[in-house]
């Protein structure tokens, strides 16, 4: 699901808008049939319902597209931390986005939950952080996957 096209370390992000459209143009690419502007207003449509500022430092965007055929994972630490309307009024550096086909319910909210789990993890956030490389963060969030 995260690929290492998917991946990026230290990026600048300004705002919570600029991060949601960089996580479109990430992940448009491998969702065959979607563009990146059909990912930004899917996740931008599930943040007016709520944010989705874990806390710690943490966002999980994530929405459903009725033109993706899989599901796809991007994931982000940003250079500086931006406000994200967490909720617990911490500024967010990490930023794990998920886009899943519309008819995948219940895997959406597996997924999610298990990711949500993992980046309340001081020692995988904080590792996360550390990360020198994209691809470094790649093989970080991999091998905290599989311990």
């Amino acid at each position: 699901m995260l690929s290492p096209d998917c991946t990026r370390s230290a990026v600048s992000g300004s705002s919570k808008k600029k991060v949601l459209e960089l996580i479109g143009q990430l992940a448009a690419p491998r969702l065959s049939g979607t563009t990146s502007f059909d990912v930004f207003e899917s996740l931008l449509n599930r943040e007016r319902l709520g944010s989705t500022g874990i806390g710690l430092g943490v966002a999980i965007p994530h929405g459903r597209l009725s033109t993706a055929n899989k599901p796809v994972a991007v994931l982000l630490t940003l250079d500086e931390p931006i406000d994200f309307d967490a909720i617990d009024n911490q500024a967010v550096d990490i930023v794990f986005a998920l886009l899943v086909p519309e008819d995948e319910h219940e895997q959406h909210l597996q997924t999610l939950a298990s990711v949500a789990q993992r980046l309340n993890d001081k020692s995988c956030t904080r590792a996360l952080r550390e990360a020198k490389s994209d691809q470094e963060l790649f093989d970080l969030f991999n091998s905290q996957e599989s311990s």
